[in-house]
């Protein structure tokens, strides 16, 4: 197998889905706008300093889950599509994939984002191999827990294994922008550092790995 992996938030887009949830809640009049973009934007933040706890984060985003029914959150997420997340696709990253679907590579896309808010990202990119955070579901409602190994830093590098279930990789191919995926870059045979923070930018030119700029 020749395996290309596609982080999302800042990657493929030109914006943090899991963040941009969030916020549309907030626009939309559906949570409280004070605790929910003072938890949002707290969370974020510590992200960015590669200091999250991923099962806290999600399942605060997974509380809303937990308050609705999943056809009611399923046309809500298509207009979080419209109105947030399809101007905010990059070009480049369809290139990419597209690219990878020419020479005939296995492609999946990898995120500590939860599944509920990626996998319909991730499809319509064209990638169908989603690897994510997991909001469990019993009897058809979320429970607002999470389910796995939450699928951030290392915990990526243990979901793939999973996900492999003793495939072999012949070769392989990483995305990301941030260095709370330098554990899935350093996995890669080649690793490329998209439009990157300063932290990976600066382990990029240390490692001597590709950089692009996917944000033009």
């Amino acid at each position: 197998m020749k395996l290309a992996l596609f982080d999302l938030d800042h990657t493929l887009l030109n914006t943090d889905s899991d963040y941009s949830w969030g916020e549309f809640l907030v626009n939309q009049g559906l949570v409280d706008p004070v605790r929910h973009r003072q938890m949002n934007d707290q969370f974020y933040a510590d992200y960015k300093a590669g200091q999250l706890d991923p099962i806290a984060y999600n399942e605060f985003v997974f509380e809303f889950l937990t308050q609705h029914e999943p056809d009611y959150l399923t046309e809500l997420h298509e207009l979080f599509m419209q109105k947030i997340i399809r101007p905010q696709m990059r070009p480049a990253g369809f290139k990419a994939i597209a690219q990878h679907q020419a020479a005939g590579h296995e492609l999946v896309g990898i995120t500590a984002t939860s599944d509920f808010i990626t996998a319909p990202i991730f499809r319509e990119f064209g990638i169908t191999e989603i690897i994510a955070t997991n909001a469990e579901m019993q009897a058809g409602r979320y429970t607002g827990k999470v389910i796995n190994t939450a699928c951030y830093q290392q915990g990526k590098l243990i979901r793939l294994e999973q996900w492999l279930a003793g495939r072999e990789v012949s070769e392989s191919w990483a995305y990301s922008d941030s260095i709370n995926d330098r554990f899935l870059l350093e996995y890669a045979d080649h690793a490329i550092a998209v439009s990157p923070d300063e932290r990976l930018a600066q382990l990029a030119e240390q490692q001597n790995w590709a950089l692009e700029d996917w944000s033009l």
